[in-house]
């Protein structure tokens, strides 16, 4: 983690001795620069004093000195006369040494004797002098022999001081040895203490700032912490099901790479099995969303507490869950899970008031045997999961090759159901609803046909399942409506007969807010008054905890219109709140009429909810009627009206308005 005090007290600490250094360099330069400026000033002081004093009586002496030998040179009178008024000169100063050059950069004179007669032409101090500038440089000798006497450690400032005649001529060239000693130990002793200074003031700033700098580490630490629990709070996020915890889709497509990986290296099976609760829906359109949720979260611990260690369980979305089968011995051995799945899930749950039991319909696909990779696996376990659901529920299936057809059919026919509105592709037929006894029609139910361009006249069941997973059935159920009325209205101002026309609601259209102002605006499209639209409802709203349900009855009943249930008896009963609903008419499931004569269970289900009817002064009308005898048994205990094959097959309208024209059907007696 990111320590700002750490990386603080180590670029501070770097930066104060940069600081520091700099400083002391800067000091030194600069102090060493003024007190050469200070001492040459002072050198050339010295040497004009003498030029003015003593130089005119050596200067012949001085041009003339290179034509005298050497050994000579020192020997000469002019040399202990000169010696003689230097230390004159210069006593009591600082000047520990002094020579003196001719033009030719002999070395005339020297307060060091053995340096006489020395050739210094190519000095670049000389030089300089020579071309009439002064030249100064600092020194420090150890040892050092000045004025016939040895001095240690001293710092030493030489100035080459250029002769000159009264027209500016360079004669000769004098180099003055200054002790600055004292100079350079006080400026040594200042910039000590200037450092001292600077470093602790350095110091105490580096304290303060580190304090703060501290207390900003302690922020951002704590920040990054919380930064860092957002970030794994996102991603247990961005991977997990937020309703039940357990991992979601994108957290399933990446461990089933891996898995798929590690079977491919040591050559294993890899089961997945594709879970469907059974009719959800229905528990989620009945009870409510709450009971719903409280299911699902029931069902995942289920299937948790079924699965091995090895195993990974996932909640896809909605009511779909994956489980990864690793290290599979034999394919036999998923299809053993898959069963001991639907045993646990199929035990009783209590939902609020209510006890009740979901089943579950499983798709099983083994890696390699039944797909190479990833997706085929996955639709494998998809496409067999949709032949459980086919064969009855509550089962498993495992994949074969012919369901690939099946897929690919029902994933064109989504595709196509996409565009089936927009193209005009749905049609109404019309099946008619007669009175008992009598046979004159006193209603028609709106059935749904789709008129494939490829297929031809398809029935709701191919289709109607995929209109609903894909949320289809909102546009489609409201064209339906839309088309009813307009049709019923059409026969009306035809002087055909004045009946009632029933159009199938969904759940997810009764769930919608905009129902009660969608079917408002369609009856005045239409002009149809409202007594003549019949809304059938599904059985499982009946359920109680539907407030919102009853208060969207209400509201229907309101408009004018009459409501029924459908296929009663076949779903979630709830008989204690049926007075509650604002309903018009019960309508026997076709299961209960098709083995009215060969199953006495059958027969006395129809006979109470008969009776259940008149109790409620409900009306009753039986679908599904085929033959005689089942229309003699519904007669004889008192229901109002029957639909079915023995009366007519649904057909489309122009064939139903011969029969409205006609108004009995079957050879029933015509009443008027």
């Amino acid at each position: 983690m990111f320590k700002l005090s750490r990386y603080f007290s180590i670029v501070s600490f770097f930066a104060i001795i940069a600081v520091v250094t700099v400083l002391s360099v800067f000091y030194r330069t600069h102090t060493t620069e003024a007190l050469m400026a200070h001492q040459t000033r002072s050198n050339v002081s010295l040497a004009k004093a003498f030029v003015n004093s003593v130089w005119p009586r050596y200067a012949a002496f001085v041009r003339s000195a290179t034509n005298i030998p050497r050994v000579e040179l020192g020997k000469r009178e002019e040399i202990s006369a000169l010696r003689a008024d230097i230390i004159a000169q210069m006593d009591d100063l600082n000047v520990v040494k002094v020579k003196i050059y001719n033009l030719d950069g002999l070395t005339v004179f020297s307060t060091d004797e053995k340096q006489i007669g020395i050739d210094k032409s190519d000095n670049t101090g000389f030089q300089t002098a020579r071309r009439g500038d002064v030249a100064s440089s600092i020194t420090f000798r150890n040892e050092f022999y000045a004025f016939e006497r040895f001095i240690v450690d001293r710092n030493l400032v030489t100035s080459y001081i250029p002769v000159t005649s009264g027209n500016g001529t360079v004669e000769a060239v004098f180099e003055l040895y200054s002790d600055v000693t004292d100079l350079v130990d006080e400026l040594n002793r200042t910039q000590k203490q200037i450092i001292l200074v600077v470093s602790i003031a350095l110091g105490a700033l580096y304290l303060f700032l580190f304090m703060i700098v501290k207390r900003a580490d302690n922020i951002i630490t704590t920040q990054e912490q919380e930064r860092r629990k957002n970030e794994d709070k996102v991603r247990y996020q961005a991977y997990h099901d937020a309703l039940t915890g357990l991992p979601n889709r994108v957290s399933f497509g990446e461990r089933m790479d891996e898995m798929i990986a590690r079977a491919k290296r040591g050559k294993n099976l890899v089961g997945l099995l594709f879970l469907d609760l059974d009719r959800f829906k229905v528990v989620n359109d009945s009870l409510g969303h709450d009971a719903g949720d409280q299911l699902l979260r029931v069902v995942a611990k289920r299937i948790h507490n079924v699965a091995r260690e090895s195993d990974m369980v996932f909640r896809m979305g909605g009511d779909e869950f994956t489980v990864m089968l690793e290290n599979l011995r034999h394919a036999e051995d998923a299809a053993r899970v898959a069963q001991r799945l639907i045993d646990a899930i199929a035990e009783s749950v209590q939902l609020g008031n209510h006890e009740m039991t979901i089943t579950v319909s499983i798709g099983i696909a083994i890696y390699p045997t039944d797909a190479a990779d990833v997706d085929a696996l996955v639709k494998g376990a998809d496409a067999a999961m949709y032949r459980a659901k086919q064969s009855g529920r509550n089962m498993y299936a495992t994949y074969t090759a012919d369901l690939n057809v099946h897929a690919i059919e029902r994933f064109t026919l989504e595709a196509e159901l996409q565009q089936a509105l927009k193209n005009e592709e749905f049609v109404l037929y019309y099946q008619p609803k007669v009175a008992l006894p009598g046979g004159h029609i006193v209603g028609m139910e709106a059935l749904l046909r789709w008129n494939h361009p490829r297929l031809g006249l398809l029935a709701p069941d191919k289709f109607l399942s995929i209109l609903e997973d894909t949320r289809l059935i909102v546009p489609v159920g409201e064209w339906v409506l839309r088309t009813a009325c307009k049709q019923n209205k059409l026969w009306q101002d035809a002087g055909m007969m004045r009946t009632r026309i029933s159009v199938n609601i969904s759940a997810s259209q009764f769930r919608d807010e905009s129902l009660v102002v969608t079917i408002s605006e369609i009856l005045q499209e239409s002009g149809l008054e409202p007594r003549f639209l019949e809304l059938e409802l599904t059985e499982g709203l009946l359920i109680e905890d539907t407030r919102g349900g009853i208060d969207m009855m209400n509201e229907l009943k309101e408009i004018g219109v009459f409501l029924s249930i459908d296929d009663f008896g076949s779903g979630y009963s709830s008989l204690n709140c049926l007075n509650r609903f604002p309903i018009d008419i019960l309508k026997i499931d076709r299961s209960f009429i098709n083995n009215l004569m060969t199953d006495r269970k059958d027969a006395e289900i129809t006979h109470a909810i008969a009776s259940l009817a008149r109790a409620l002064k409900l009306g009753l009308i039986a679908e599904g009627v085929e033959n005689e005898e089942q229309l003699e048994f519904l007669q004889s205990h008192g229901c109002d009206e029957a639909q079915g094959f023995l009366f007519s097959h649904p057909v489309p309208a122009e064939e139903f308005s011969q029969l409205l024209v006609e108004g009995n059907l079957a050879g029933l007696r015509k009443e008027a």
